[in-house]
């Protein structure tokens, strides 16, 4: 595991992960599968990329390391994990033990890795939370370590329809953002396209689901019934989660009209 720093010198690193953000509670409730489409559109995405064992990958924000284990399945030639945490760095770590996966720590804008050095690059579930500057020097940083015709996955929040009403998102920005705790900026299908498109990429593939990863139905397709028990009991025992995950959903279903889960792959120019 490698540290990091930014290119004033001044580090980057997050220390402590903040257990009060929502995907945080969830992991503590036990709930492995975090991204907003659940496993089946993280494997859509996978599908999309098509990693093979002459791929170099690069991976923004693992998290707990799930689709860490879905792409080094694929048995690609190099996997690094770009992780700011260091504790989540740790813990991605220990879940997936693959000699193959090397972890930097530091921010998934300024990594340190060189230029053109993958062929496969893919983040999920934060781009949503950053700012539309923050957003764009991710992209950018994705397409500088991106080869020529390389992919770059995304798997994100999105609204719908694209004309949907500023006020609309406001509320949903603010809603979102209580009920998750951290700053929350979905964008329609056509801004994420547009950021892409306006850092060198050309759209292939879209993919999108139902924003449903607190439904019974997601839960138990995603985690499997017996950790579906696992979780709900654990929700029982403990009154501060259950009311956390509760009014996440009642967030989500609040807005599902202009809500969900979107994939994007975008080939490098």
């Amino acid at each position: 595991m490698n540290n990091n720093n930014n290119k004033n010198g001044k580090t980057m690193v997050e220390k402590r992960m903040n257990m009060e953000q929502g995907h945080w509670v969830l992991a503590k409730l036990g709930k492995k599968v975090l991204r907003p489409g659940g496993k089946a559109l993280t494997q859509i995405m996978l599908k999309a990329m098509n990693i093979t064992p002459n791929d170099d990958v690069v991976e923004f924000a693992p998290g707990l390391g799930y689709t860490a284990k879905l792409a080094l399945s694929h048995h690609p030639r190099s996997y690094v994990a770009v992780e700011l945490n260091a504790e989540a760095a740790k813990r991605v770590q220990d879940n997936v033990k693959d000699d193959k996966m090397k972890i930097v720590i530091g921010n998934a804008s300024d990594t340190g890795l060189p230029e053109n050095s993958a062929s496969k690059v893919y983040g999920e579930a934060m781009l949503t939370m950053q700012s539309n500057p923050q957003k764009q020097a991710i992209i950018a940083e994705a397409a500088r370590l991106l080869r020529p015709g390389g992919l770059y996955g995304i798997h994100e929040i999105g609204i719908f329809p694209d004309d949907t009403p500023q006020e609309v998102r406001k509320e949903i920005e603010s809603d979102l953002a209580k009920g998750i705790k951290t700053n929350v900026r979905p964008l329609t299908l056509a801004e994420w396209k547009g950021l892409l498109e306006d850092n060198g990429f050309e759209v292939s593939f879209v993919e999108s689901k139902p924003m449903h990863l607190l439904e019974t139905g997601r839960v138990i397709a995603d985690e499997g019934f017996w950790r579906f028990i696992c979780i709900l009991f654990r929700m029982l025992k403990n009154g501060v989660a259950r009311k956390r995950v509760l009014e996440m959903r009642r967030i989500f279903r609040k807005h599902a009209r202009h809500i969900n889960a979107i994939s994007i792959v975008a080939r490098k120019r």
